[in-house]
């Protein structure tokens, strides 16, 4: 999907909303464990209920992987039944160099036929250009993460230079551009955006941590969207695990539009101003 595709269908839906399809057997409603995909079943209720709220959907990899054959046999039903218009990203957070770097892009590229595929940037370009040279397709690399643990690498300084993920986010932005290029910048550092959009003023930001993490929107979107958006906001298991009985995905669906009315709000609000 490029990047026209993807700010028409933002427009369109008046949303920035990005569901993550973290499809859990130990936390998934009881009932679906009596079908013969669980998965892939809990997925598709999740998915019709959601789709005219969000415009992406990003299934973590891991949970599918730790199925083996079932887990990517749910993957693969669950990528197909996602609607053509939503852009989908494989959450793999994978970095290796050379031949590998290269199988894991066709992977997800190819084979999957995924939009988008997390990547971690540790190794340098190496590790990194394989997923730039695929057409219409994206690298979400790791910028400013959400979790604790963020604070033990990324804000590390030495002899008072920038820190680490200013580096990582202003090298990277010479092996790529905003049309193929977007950063991780989680949304438990609502108070570091302003910096962020200044250091990558077009390329888009995945943010995670919205909800369940305790990320905060309206701070998150006040100084994250840029003329173009430039957002995708992950909801994970605020949404997907909002309810747990039968009526689930109605659970799931309340809180999508809850959001999507939020960013429709935001989205008026900044665009109608700077007009």
């Amino acid at each position: 999907m490029n990047r026209q595709f993807l700010l028409q269908e933002i427009q369109k839906k008046q949303s920035y909303l990005c569901v993550g399809l973290d499809a859990d057997m130990d936390r998934i409603p009881t009932h679906l464990h009596q079908y013969d995909d669980p998965i892939f079943e809990f997925n598709r209720q999740i998915i019709d209920a959601t789709k005219d709220y969000c415009i992406a959907y990003k299934p973590n990899i891991a949970f599918y992987e730790a199925l083996g054959n079932k887990g990517w046999t749910a993957l693969q039903k669950t990528l197909e039944y996602i609607p053509d218009e939503h852009f989908v990203i494989a959450d793999a957070k994978r970095g290796d160099i050379g031949n590998t770097s290269r199988l894991y892009a066709k992977a997800f590229f190819e084979t999957f036929n995924f939009d988008a595929v997390t990547v971690a940037p540790y190794m340098g370009i190496d590790s990194v250009q394989p997923f730039l040279e695929f057409e219409d397709k994206w690298v979400i690399l790791l910028g400013l993460t959400s979790n604790k643990g963020s604070q033990d690498f990324q804000f590390a300084q030495q002899d008072q230079e920038m820190p680490l993920y200013e580096k990582v986010m202003r090298k990277a932005q010479t092996w790529g551009n905003p049309d193929n290029l977007m950063f991780v910048t989680g949304a438990t550092h609502p108070e570091k955006f302003a910096e962020l959009r200044a250091i990558a003023p077009d390329n888009f930001f995945l943010v995670p941590g919205i909800g369940a993490q305790g990320g905060d929107l309206r701070k998150v979107s006040a100084y994250g969207l840029n003329a173009m958006a430039g957002l995708l906001v992950n909801s994970s298991r605020g949404i997907i695990y909002a309810g747990n009985g039968e009526d689930f995905a109605n659970h799931a669906q309340r809180v999508a539009i809850v959001l999507q009315q939020e960013m429709a709000e935001i989205l008026s609000n900044k665009f109608s101003t700077e007009v």
